[in-house]
């Protein structure tokens, strides 16, 4: 997978987890029962996320290009041939070592500044995840809520959608 971030190209060396690929299925599954009467659409990776900066939407204004491991996208307009184009309203994450400095710190900051609502980071090998949502007047996320065992995980950004932490992980850990 070859993701380009602020202009510069990453790759991700190694081809994702058996457990890594269960948690993005799983919570595909999930995010898209959910939504198959609503207007939102969720994509899986890989699929390009096109978010511009200062508004201009010409391809060669644009430096940033991720393919997230699941995003929700409500606005139709946003979605075309290439991908999304324009911040989805939820993303998420599921890390592994060789990308969670990466998921943490680098794409934390860009989704962010990019508009996305609410951001997720999923950690197989902890079983957790965090719950971040982009604070409007700051600009900034701010963690609304860690879990780490069974129980709901509410989403801000998707009234009606608590997804159950085992069903998440339904595989033990590798």
């Amino acid at each position: 997978m070859v993701e380009l971030l602020r202009g510069k190209i990453t790759r991700r060396i190694s081809a994702p987890t058996d457990q890594h690929q269960a948690v993005v299925g799983e919570l595909f599954g999930l995010i898209h029962t959910h939504l198959r009467r609503q207007p939102c659409h969720v994509r899986v990776a890989p699929y390009d996320v096109r978010l511009p900066q200062h508004g201009t939407t010409a391809d060669q204004a644009i430096y940033t290009v991720v393919q997230p491991d699941v995003c929700v996208i409500c606005d139709p307009s946003k979605i075309e041939r290439r991908g999304c184009l324009g911040a989805p309203d939820l993303i998420v994450e599921v890390t592994a070592p060789s990308t969670a400095a990466r998921d943490w710190k680098d794409k934390f900051d860009l989704y962010a500044e990019s508009g996305v609502g609410e951001y997720w980071i999923v950690t197989p090998l902890e079983q957790a995840v965090a719950v971040f949502v982009r604070d409007e007047a700051t600009g900034r996320y701010q963690l609304v809520g860690e879990y780490a065992g069974p129980g709901s995980i509410p989403c801000a950004t998707l009234p009606g959608l608590a997804l159950d932490w085992s069903a998440i992980f339904t595989e033990p850990t590798r």
